[in-house]
């Protein structure tokens, strides 16, 4: 009787610790299996073992020469530096009037991941506030301000005043890991100085972003949209604290409401569509998409200056050539696979629920024209499905269907590499996170329970999750 009433608390205590790992997403077989522990992160043609400053502005394995000159011509675009309008080169002038930075690559530095503005430095750099007021645009969008328009622009030509700035001041909020370690955290505030068009008014709503690192987008974009939508859970029906939903958005092309896959909020439903917009609100540039100028009513400085210029300033050719180099690019191998910290790290990333989420493996569709995406099972570590992260993230700001609370599940893969491409480790939408478990521990809502049991981790522990992390 003894023997048997310890098998039976023996085998409740293996339930228990089964039913933790299967509600975090996967079963413990399959998310320890082999094939989930690969550097071949972006599968077997878009994976490259590169580790330098380099690492994110790789193309894809073997392109042919006519992909390899567009490649190149791509790449020569992200980097260009717009000027003012009339200039030499006609097709590459008509910058502005206002605008944040004056290249894609003033952002995406070495195509990798923007950050706030250090103490030294007085204005953002690779960072940028959206803007908009309560209310939706008739495609269902954010509802541009009346004096600002959709994005503050903190830059303009000559003769154009820029529209303000942006003053970041942050607060450390102290905590405690359950070993007793402390931690700190840091909030932001945010101030909007030298307002050269009028004042925001009370009912401007704001949200801080980063610009995110943009390898890998080649592939998430062709995820079929059934793959997407089978683990969205909106109303939470199996009961595991998970309720990921998709955000549809506008297609500009189509006309019609689209899957939005990229963007912090999941809104853009295409890399096409997302450049386009970029161009348009960050550098000022018209596209055949997004034709109307970075102006708004009452900027009469800026709106003097659209007397010069070819329209659209990005020609279709331009446009399509960039998209190309930008979907070509290759995602990181994953490094470290036999690492002993990084596969406890592994373990405890999965006992954490955090796989519920950052879905380790998605399986691409048949529809891009590059074969090499097509039919790949790659490792981003994302659902791209929007999940609520709790009032400590929230930028109070809707966008289509997401809501304040709501962010878009960001990639992994890579992440351990931003420090060696970018020089810097300032994660989440806004950067205000200083490393990774910092990260980690901004998570609420739907991230809550996992964030909890990181809490809960001893200090070999932490340091085995991070090294996993650091690993992708």
């Amino acid at each position: 009787m003894k023997f048997k009433r310890l098998f039976l608390i023996v085998w409740a205590v293996f339930t228990a610790l089964m039913i933790l790992v299967v509600q975090g997403g996967v079963t413990s077989q399959e998310a320890f299996s082999p094939d989930n522990r690969t550097e071949l992160s972006g599968g077997a043609a878009a994976t490259v073992s590169k580790a330098t400053k380099t690492a994110f502005a790789q193309p894809i394995k073997n392109l042919d020469r006519k992909r390899r000159r567009v490649f190149v011509f791509g790449d020569h675009l992200f980097n260009t530096q717009w000027v003012q309008a009339p200039s030499s080169v006609a097709t590459l002038d008509g910058l502005g009037p206002l605008f944040n930075r004056n290249s894609c690559a003033g952002c995406h530095v070495r195509d990798g991941r923007g950050r706030p503005p250090l103490p030294h430095e007085d204005r953002m750099l690779s960072k940028l506030i959206r803007l908009s007021i309560p209310g939706q645009t008739e495609e269902g969008g954010p509802l541009p301000h009346p004096l600002y328009g959709g994005q503050l622009q903190e830059q303009g030509i000559l003769g154009v005043p820029s529209e303000g700035r942006t003053q970041i001041t942050w607060k450390e909020e102290p905590g405690t890991f359950a070993d007793g370690k402390p931690f700190s955290v840091r909030q932001p505030s945010y101030q909007f100085t030298d307002l050269a068009y009028g004042p925001l008014g009370d009912e401007v709503l704001f949200s801080p972003r980063v610009a995110p690192a943009v390898f890998g987008l080649g592939l998430l974009e062709t995820v079929p949209k059934a793959e997407i939508l089978k683990q969205a859970d909106p109303e939470d029906q199996d009961g595991d604290g998970i309720s990921g939903r998709p955000n549809y958005v506008w297609d500009f092309a189509k006309q019609e409401k689209q899957l939005g896959i990229l963007g912090w909020k999941a809104n853009q439903p295409n890399l096409k569509q997302q450049i386009a917009g970029a161009f348009n609100g960050d550098i000022g540039l018209t596209t055949s998409l997004f034709p109307k100028p970075s102006c708004n009513e009452g900027q009469a400085d800026c709106l003097k200056e659209l007397k010069f210029g070819e329209q659209p300033e990005v020609s279709d050719v331009f446009l399509d050539k960039i998209t190309t180099y930008m979907r070509l690019l290759a995602v990181p191998a994953r490094r470290n696979l036999e690492g002993v910290s990084e596969q406890r790290g592994e373990k405890l990333f999965y006992q954490a629920q955090c796989a519920s989420c950052h879905t380790p493996k998605l399986v691409t569709g048949q529809t891009s024209e590059h074969p090499e995406f097509n039919n790949q099972v790659i490792y981003p570590y994302t659902d791209l499905l929007l999940h609520d992260m709790g009032s400590g993230l929230t930028d109070n700001r809707p966008d289509f269907e997401a809501e304040g609370q709501e962010w878009r599940t960001p990639p992994l893969w890579g992440i351990g590499l931003v420090k060696n491409v970018n020089k810097h480790t300032f994660f989440l939408h806004d950067g205000r996170a200083r490393d990774l478990m910092e990260a980690v521990l901004w998570h609420g809502g739907e991230a809550q329970a996992s964030k909890e049991a990181v809490l809960q981790l001893s200090e070999p522990e932490r340091t085995d999750l991070m090294a996993f992390l650091q690993s992708l």
